[in-house]
């Protein structure tokens, strides 16, 4: 994976400079609102799988499709701006989440605006119109499946029943489609066939759900100063996570963590899942499904692109942050 961290860089620095001229300095409170995540950073992942994708169905192909790769950067942010709503979470990316800095109002309105960009950008690539159409649909679809994934997602915290295959259902909705629909935007966009435009959507699907475990992870393994976040926060909102389905199976009761925690009670838990062999568990479905999903790039060209979209699918589930 040496080449992708400085691919990734480059991706983000592009990405950075459309945010910059686009929606750091436009005026009014409600684009500081709406500006406030995406001048907070990010990896800018979902971009880069548009672009990877849209290379390796056409080799410069990217160059031209910069807008759609900005739209689903757009996209993903007007779901994390929501998300810290409905969650309660107060912290993103290491600054004030945007309900807290300013109001709940101004929150959900400045995710709208994003959302509504996104469609204003994604039409904006180069590509023919019929691809273009295609692609926008391809979003709204992600969309909505996201709102879906995100209502079941809360709905499982009154639950302590949840199953796996539930879970995996979820996280497809809540995380995988994006991927998935920024994989398949690329393609299509580069003039791929319906059988690689297929594999890349079924390829960001499986990656965006590795991805979603991961997170998870991460949520309970790195500290709020490392990865931006509030740490344990799904512990905590006793959010059924696949560590907590995977704890239950195992007789661990984490259901006396939902409330404030300390650092002292963190680290119990993660001790506490790490001798009962969940952690390593939750690593190993992770990386099933990247297996899978690098499996999928063989109707692709065997070019630099092709290997960089597998190494992004290890970097998923490699990633502390």
């Amino acid at each position: 994976m040496s080449e992708l961290s400085p691919y990734l860089k480059s991706v983000a620095q592009q990405i950075d400079g459309m945010i910059e001229r686009y929606f750091t300095h436009a005026p009014g409170e409600l684009n500081k609102a709406s500006a406030h995540l995406l001048n907070a950073g990010g990896k800018r992942l979902r971009p880069a799988v548009v672009m990877l994708s849209a290379d390796a169905i056409k080799h410069g192909s990217s160059a031209d499709i910069m807008p759609a790769a900005l739209a689903l950067e757009l996209t993903h942010t007007f779901t994390l701006i929501h998300d810290d709503i409905m969650d309660g979470d107060s912290l993103r990316r290491g600054v004030p989440t945007v309900h807290t800095k300013w109001d709940m109002p101004t929150g959900i309105l400045a995710g709208d605006v994003l959302y509504a960009r996104a469609f204003e950008f994604i039409s904006q690539a180069k590509a023919g119109e019929g691809a273009k159409v295609r692609a926008v649909a391809l979003l709204a679809r992600a969309c909505a499946d996201i709102c879906e994934g995100q209502h079941m997602d809360m709905s499982f915290e009154h639950r302590t029943d949840v199953t796996e295959d539930e879970y995996m259902k979820m996280v497809e909705k809540k995380t995988g489609v994006l991927y998935a629909a920024a994989a398949a935007i690329g393609g299509t966009l580069a003039g791929g066939n319906e059988q690689q435009v297929k594999a890349l959507y079924q390829f960001g699907l499986n990656t965006g759900i590795a991805f979603q475990i991961q997170d998870d992870l991460i949520d309970l393994l790195t500290p709020a100063e490392k990865s931006g976040k509030d740490q344990g926060s799904d512990l905590r909102e006793g959010k059924q996570t696949l560590i907590m389905i995977l704890a239950r199976k195992k007789g661990v009761d984490l259901q006396k963590y939902r409330r404030e925690l300390s650092p002292a009670d963190i680290r119990a838990a993660i001790t506490e899942l790490t001798d009962a062999g969940v952690i390593d568990e939750v690593k190993n479905k992770a990386l099933g499904f990247v297996a899978d999903s690098n499996r999928l790039l063989a109707v692709l060209p065997a070019t630099k692109e092709h290997q960089l979209l597998m190494d992004v699918g290890e970097f998923f589930v490699t990633r502390s942050f």
